[in-house]
């Protein structure tokens, strides 16, 4: 078994979330910034592990899964780690308009039960600074949706990979 198999998506998956973590960045973390990574931990197990093209399907769906999941993961332990620190982030700060969005979709009693939770988090991050449901709910969609687009930015690369080295 290979050893530094695993290496490339952790190393692109942190830089990612790292990268999804600035402001400015973060809105096209998940389009952008995931699927290059995931690209970049195709080139990086090329040049580490001494792989010979073409790349594989199967290869770039999996580097491109694992690169995605391990900047979920990260992305979200830092979220939350600056949301402890700051006692607010992001979804505190917009609550406000989440609400007045959500009031115009005449969702009757499903709007009472949704905005509880809603209201129950941010008081949870105000107070605590943490709130486990907040956390729950960022991870699992940060999983999915960086997942996804990992494993497309895996097929571009490997696409753009295999184009660039001809057999």
């Amino acid at each position: 078994m290979n050893s530094h198999k695993y290496f490339p998506p952790l190393v692109c998956g942190f830089g990612a979330a790292v990268l999804s973590t600035i402001p400015g960045v973060k809105s096209l973390g998940c389009c952008l910034v995931i699927p290059i990574a995931a690209w970049l931990s195709l080139i990086l197990n090329e040049k580490i592990n001494k792989v010979q093209p073409p790349v594989a399907t199967q290869s770039a769906i999996f580097y491109g899964l694992l690169t995605g999941f391990v900047a979920a993961i990260f992305s979200t332990g830092f979220d939350v780690l600056i949301t402890i620190i700051m006692h607010t982030n992001d979804f505190v700060q917009t609550l406000p308009q989440t609400e007045s969005v959500l009031q115009g979709w005449n969702l009757g009693g499903l709007w009472k039960d949704t905005s509880s939770l809603l209201h129950k988090m941010s008081s949870d991050i105000q107070a605590n600074g943490f709130s486990l449901l907040y956390t729950m709910a960022i991870l699992f969609s940060n999983v999915i949706i960086d997942s996804i687009f990992g494993m497309i930015g895996g097929l571009i690369g490997m696409a753009i990979q295999n184009k660039r080295k001809k057999f």
